[in-house]
């Protein structure tokens, strides 16, 4: 699905979300660069767009991974039309089976792609695996809104979003699935005691854009 919807995935993202999803980007990317990391995974990385805000807001070197191929292809031209190729790295891998030795990263990054792991725990404790003792994982992940505009949200989420992804991508599946996936995954204190109960130390979260997103910091 995801190698389907490669080449339009950029433009999706920015019209669905109105552009608000580079604004959480950088939420996590400033919070990201209080560890002053030198090393950082970029895990269901896609086309990129986080792995290039962690370099130019940090400074630090990247590995961006991902499973979709074609994902990685779209990446790696944005990448060098920015310079940033001697800076950042784009591999094919499984984020259920990270090709990483232990404690190797000063930061570990994740937007939109926990949702996506098949064994969530499984996957939580290879991201925990690879960052070093001390370090920190971040997870950009959406949630859900509460309160008055929940209803509103939802039927937008559920509909109008669904309908203008199938139009603009041809992929039925792809912007049919993403509410669904959203509904189903835990967020706030329930993806915190998750996070906990995989070994992190400490679990923070910060909810973006009346709940819409959360980041979610889990130290090893």
């Amino acid at each position: 699905m995801f190698d389907n919807i490669a080449p339009k995935y950029d433009l999706l993202n920015h019209v669905l979300s109105m552009k608000i999803d580079v604004l959480w980007r950088n939420v996590l990317v400033k919070w990201m660069k209080k560890d002053n990391p030198g090393e950082v995974l970029d895990v269901a990385t896609g086309t990129g767009d986080l792995a290039i805000a962690v370099q130019k807001g940090t400074g630090a070197k990247v590995v961006g991974l991902d499973l979709s191929q074609q994902m990685l292809n779209v990446g790696v031209i944005k990448i060098k039309k920015l310079n940033l190729d001697g800076k950042i790295s784009m591999q094919k891998g499984d984020a259920e089976g990270l090709p990483f030795e232990d404690n190797r990263f000063d930061a570990v990054s994740v937007a939109f792609g926990v949702r996506n792991f098949e064994n969530l725990t499984k996957g939580l404790a290879e991201l925990r695996r690879v960052v070093k003792e001390n370090k920190s994982v971040y997870i950009l992940e959406f949630s859900k809104v509460e309160g008055f505009l929940g209803p509103f949200y939802m039927f937008y989420f559920k509909n109008i979003l669904p309908a203008i992804g199938r139009l603009v991508s041809k992929d039925n599946m792809a912007y049919t699935y993403l509410p669904d996936s959203v509904n189903a995954f835990p967020y706030g204190e329930k993806m915190k005691q998750i996070l906990t109960d995989t070994g992190f130390k400490k679990v923070e979260y910060k909810k973006l854009s009346l709940g819409i997103a959360t980041i979610y910091k889990a130290t090893k």
